[in-house]
């Protein structure tokens, strides 16, 4: 059985990242572990084909325009099998450009792949499922998770987002439990291909963890294209057939509420692939379905570190990569760092986009004194150009530092957008640095100039007349610059 200073086991952007920095320590023997193919959830069953789908559902919409742009033709009809054909090309294209296990051999990490779930035998030795094994001084767990299936009657005629990979047809209606990323994610797209879509939520509204307005927002806005929505549900009692439908009866603290629909899809969680490695062995605990780690994410066994989707954390691809980092960095050298999710950029490929950074506005408000701006999409020219004026703009400023603490954006290319007033945010800008930057006209991300101008007036952060301070709330113009605002300032 080989003998590896360091073996990682989970081949996904945690793992993969985990083993490439062992070997740039300087650990002379590290081995690799992907018990099926390499790439991990995003590449081949999450963020990837998921976002194929968004784009066929966007071009789907923007033949909505044509009329209106002069260009006639048919409305493109939705061949749904070529749409899933598409995906399953863009996978194989995207892991023939990263050619991961390559690369690992190049910088002369051992990949065991497709061998099988490993579970341990004892705290430093590990088998495969489809035979072998190996033993290693430390360890990385980077074995992901998956979506939660929950335990009610009925509950094997639902589907999760895994299953949509293998439907052979277009349903005619679709009810989605779970309105975080995925679920809302998923009602876009399936709205776009012509699929009644209900929306159903425990929670009092959509997107529970993104600042309030991005809810409310969203909401409108699928509202908007005849997407129904059920929030407040208490759980789900059963889902029976009828006929060639599902009908799901929920619990709704005051009585049962009946929906029928083709299909049913539960977006209601992301537990960890810890249950397959057989921990206990190891003397590694779990903590629900994840794996307990401290702030440097080592484990309750001390040659054992655990990244990504395993932990429970911050459970995104640039996150998981971060926390590899931390966790190897730790675990060879005893860096002693932590693995903080201070500045985590975020989004959802919805149609209109939404996306956030830092704290949302009643976050904010209960830490510190803040001033907010929030500029509409229909206050930007491009905006109106591309006729795509549902969204805005928010940043959040701390009063006393002029730092930007938090920022939410809904509308077009909000995902892209969002990153700009990230790297500010890294830089450790002030407002009015942010709001001296010559945006690009006629831009999308000009919208976060025109945000940090009106807060750098409300700071008095840059030079104002002192009758243009007495006049009612004027939003700044988009084209508008301070340099401009020198002249018979107070």
């Amino acid at each position: 059985m080989e003998h590896f200073d360091l073996a990682v086991i989970g081949g996904g952007p945690a793992g993969v990242t985990a083993a490439l920095r062992a070997r740039e320590l300087g650990a002379a023997r590290v081995a690799l572990v992907e018990r099926g193919i390499m790439g991990g959830t995003c590449t081949n069953d999450g963020c990837a084909p998921t976002r194929v789908l968004a784009k066929a559902a966007r071009l789907l919409r923007d033949s909505e325009q044509f009329a209106l742009y002069g260009l006639f033709a048919e409305r493109p009809q939705v061949d749904f099998a070529q749409v899933l054909k598409r995906t399953q090309q863009v996978v194989y294209e995207l892991q023939e450009k990263k050619q991961l296990v390559y690369h690992l051999e190049e910088a002369q990490v051992t990949p065991f792949v497709g061998v099988g779930a490993a579970r341990f035998v004892n705290s430093h030795e590990v088998q495969f499922a489809h035979g072998g094994g190996l033993r290693a001084d430390r360890f990385i767990l980077a074995a992901g998770g998956r979506p939660r299936r929950l335990d009610f009657p009925g509950a094997e005629l639902a589907l999760t987002h895994s299953d949509v990979w293998s439907l052979t047809h277009l349903p005619k209606s679709l009810i989605i439990v779970g309105t975080g990323a995925t679920g809302c994610q998923l009602a876009s797209i399936f709205e776009a291909f012509g699929v009644q879509v209900t929306l159903m939520e425990v929670l009092p509204h959509i997107l529970p963890a993104e600042d309030s307005d991005v809810s409310r927002i969203m909401t409108e806005a699928f509202r908007l294209r005849g997407v129904k929505i059920i929030t407040g549900m208490k759980g789900i009692a059963r889902i029976e057939r009828d006929g060639q439908d599902k009908r799901l009866v929920a619990n709704m603290g005051d009585g049962e509420l009946t929906q029928t629909a083709e299909m049913v899809l539960l977006s209601v969680g992301w537990p960890s692939n810890a249950d397959h490695l057989n921990l206990a062995a190891a003397g590694v605990e779990l903590r629900g379905s994840f794996v307990q780690v401290d702030d440097g994410l080592q484990t309750t066994a001390s040659h054992i570190y655990a990244a990504g989707d395993i932990t429970g954390r911050m459970m995104l691809v640039q996150s998981a990569a971060q926390q590899a980092r931390v966790a190897v960095e730790n675990a060879l050298l005893g860096a002693g760092r932590s693995a903080e999710h201070k500045l985590v950029p975020h989004g959802g490929f919805t149609d209109p986009e939404y996306a956030s950074v830092g704290l949302t506005e009643a976050e904010a408000r209960a830490k510190a004194g803040v001033v907010v701006a929030n500029v509409p999409y229909a206050d930007m020219d491009r905006a109106v150009i591309d006729d795509r004026t549902i969204g805005f703009c928010k940043l959040i400023v701390d009063k006393e530092t002029h730092k930007i603490i938090g920022a939410h954006v809904v509308g077009e290319q909000a995902v892209e957008v969002v990153q700009v007033i990230a790297a500010g945010m890294a830089g450790d800008l002030r407002v009015e640095h942010l709001a001296e930057l010559e945006f690009s006209y006629p831009t999308f991300a000009a919208i976060v100039g025109v945000a940090a101008r009106q807060i750098a007036r409300d700071l008095n952060a840059v030079p104002i007349a002192r009758e243009w301070r007495l006049l009612t709330r004027l939003r700044p113009a988009e084209w508008e610059r301070a340099d401009g605002e020198s002249k018979g300032v107070e």
